[in-house]
């Protein structure tokens, strides 16, 4: 047999055994998953990390300054407050779109008329883009022109337009109304998918006990939903801490920086202010956070799992 011949049968032989492997295909088809992630999500993340410990700028290389980025941010009050404020707006958003959601998931589980038609009406302002809904709540707020403060005025109820985004605690809970109004959709419709999934045989043998609707809740509702509300809660809280266009648009991180996320406060020192190194510290600061959502949806999912009489680990 010519070597040609041969080299092409031993090929084939292999490819053949290759393309019948589970493990072989399966490989293959991550290949493109795994590149794509190390381009753009392990590349970026490690610069990133790097460009915390050196004294880069835009247009020059940094040299390795160690933990000096850190050591001055700890003692930057802007850093301090932009900190305070990324707490405050994450724990108070979080929780009013968490109980705004669960209240609106419970009333669309009920047998009501037109439920289809508010199901769909209800994700509308999560498919706004958020450019969008932020220009338009900077509208509403606007000093001059609040539609808020007018209807309020022609009500009597005030004699002069309130400043929304001029006070610095009156723009803290208006971008966190802001952002209230954008998160309840997919709290609610997640929890919603949640409760559907909840057997009505559970809550039939608690009314045959004599079980009222608050004790149904509490005792039948609340725990087989407790898996899924650990999840949903952990995303809620990774988007709301992240958050940076709506707080970019509205206020830019205004008024005295009353308003500055981490996030909007490491762009706005990186690439406003071009400090590279400092704007990747704040941003690398906010890793630590993020971890400790995601390990709390990962024991809600196994929680779920111990729940589901899964032996899974």
């Amino acid at each position: 047999m010519p070597c040609g011949s041969l080299h092409y049968s031993l090929t084939a032989a292999m490819l053949k055994k290759l393309l019948n492997s589970r493990n072989a295909l399966g490989l293959i088809f991550l290949l493109p998953t795994a590149l794509f992630l190390v381009l753009f999500l392990t590349y970026p993340l490690g610069l990133g990390v790097w460009l915390g410990f050196t004294d880069a700028k835009i247009g020059r290389a940094g040299v390795w300054v160690g933990l000096d980025n850190y050591e001055y941010l700890w003692g930057d009050s802007v850093t301090r407050l932009a900190l305070f404020n990324t707490i405050f707006y994450t724990t108070i958003a979080s929780v009013v779109k968490f109980l705004l959601g669960l209240w609106l998931a419970l009333l669309l589980n009920r047998n009501i008329r037109f439920k289809t038609f508010f199901r769909s009406v209800i994700l509308l302002p999560y498919i706004v883009p958020t450019a969008l809904s932020a220009l338009a709540f900077w509208w509403i707020f606007d000093a001059q022109f609040s539609i808020i403060s007018w209807a309020l005025v022609k009500m009597g109820l005030i004699h002069h337009y309130i400043d929304f985004l001029g006070s610095p605690w009156n723009a803290r809970f208006s971008v966190i109304a802001a952002n209230v109004w954008r998160g309840v959709p997919f709290v609610a419709i997640t929890l919603l998918a949640g409760l559907q999934t909840i057997s009505p045989s559970y809550y039939e043998a608690s009314a045959i006990d004599g079980a009222s609707r608050w004790q149904q809740f509490y005792h039948v509702t609340l725990p087989l939903l407790t898996p899924i509300i650990a999840v949903v809660m952990t995303l809620s809280v990774l988007f709301t801490f992240t958050d940076f266009q709506l707080i970019y648009v509205i206020t830019r991180g205004g008024p005295l920086n009353a308003t500055h996320l981490m996030a909007t406060l490491a762009f706005q020192r990186a690439i406003n202010g071009g400090a590279l190194g400092e704007g990747a510290a704040i941003a690398i600061a906010m890793v630590p956070f993020l971890l400790a959502c995601i390990l709390l949806s990962y024991f809600g999912l196994q929680r779920r799992a111990w729940q589901q009489g899964s032996d899974d680990q």
